[in-house]
């Protein structure tokens, strides 16, 4: 991955978005906001996740992979971009425990049909402004399963606090979501996404040790002290054959 953790200006991600669109079909490219919270979402794994790992399901949202005769200027340029992002984003974590999420503002004149979408219909104007960002991030949790799965209840709390602006699908949701809302009310949209970003900045910190943990070396057998017979069975000691270089 570049170095360069230069953030994209708002005519790069304008650029990006409307690339992203044009990925070839039938493939479901995530847009601008979607591929923000994915990235926050494989930045707080806890393992170090490789660009060649989690680029390709930005592409499409269920596992699609790009044609063999995907235009390469295309791809470079997406992927320069992405990169960026990425890398000014881990930055902004790391040294600030802050950064500026990408969320759209919510066209209230085409809010969803109760009759089409009753799960999205019933959520909060805030929570519908947000969710296609947090859809990015699940969309990370999804695809890297490790964090979901860490027996920690503090991430596992941070999580419900993000996932409150997905629809409710479920009873057992409807009720957190419930208790949310009464115990950490949001007064208003830009509470929110103030309350988003201290979140992940919150999981980054909680998967830290584990992200950058170095595994110990296992010797496979035990070791050989120079004065020991060598263990290639010449018959020197260990100092004079194989540990003399």
């Amino acid at each position: 991955m570049s170095t360069n953790a230069t953030d994209l200006t708002d005519a790069e991600f304008a650029e990006l978005d409307e690339m992203l669109a044009t990925t070839p079909e039938p493939l479901q490219a995530l847009d601008a906001s979607m591929l923000d919270g994915y990235l926050c979402g494989v930045l707080v794994q806890p393992r170090l996740i490789p660009v060649d790992e989690w680029m390709p399901n930005i592409f499409d949202y269920d596992g699609g992979l790009l044609p063999e005769d995907v235009d390469q200027v295309w791809l470079g340029r997406v992927r320069e971009l992405v990169e960026r992002r990425h890398a000014a984003l881990n930055r902004q974590l790391v040294e600030d425990g802050w950064f500026d999420p990408v969320v759209l503002d919510l066209d209230e004149s085409e809010a969803p049909d109760p009759q089409d979408d009753p799960e999205v219909a019933a959520m909060s104007p805030i929570s519908r402004t947000l969710l296609p960002w947090v859809a990015g991030f699940q969309h990370a949790q999804l695809c890297f399963p490790e964090l979901s799965d860490m027996p920690d209840d503090a991430v596992m709390a941070a999580l419900a606090r993000l996932y409150r602006h997905l629809p409710a699908e479920t009873d057992e949701e409807k009720e957190i979501i419930a208790t949310l809302d009464r115990e950490h009310p949001l007064k208003d949209l830009d509470d929110a996404i103030e309350e988003m970003v201290v979140t992940v900045a919150d999981l980054c910190d909680l998967t830290e040790a584990e992200r950058y943990r170095v595994e110990t070396i296992q010797r496979e057998g035990p070791k050989v002290g120079r004065n020991d017979p060598c263990p290639c069975g010449s018959g020197r000691k260990y100092k004079q054959c194989h540990g003399s270089n």
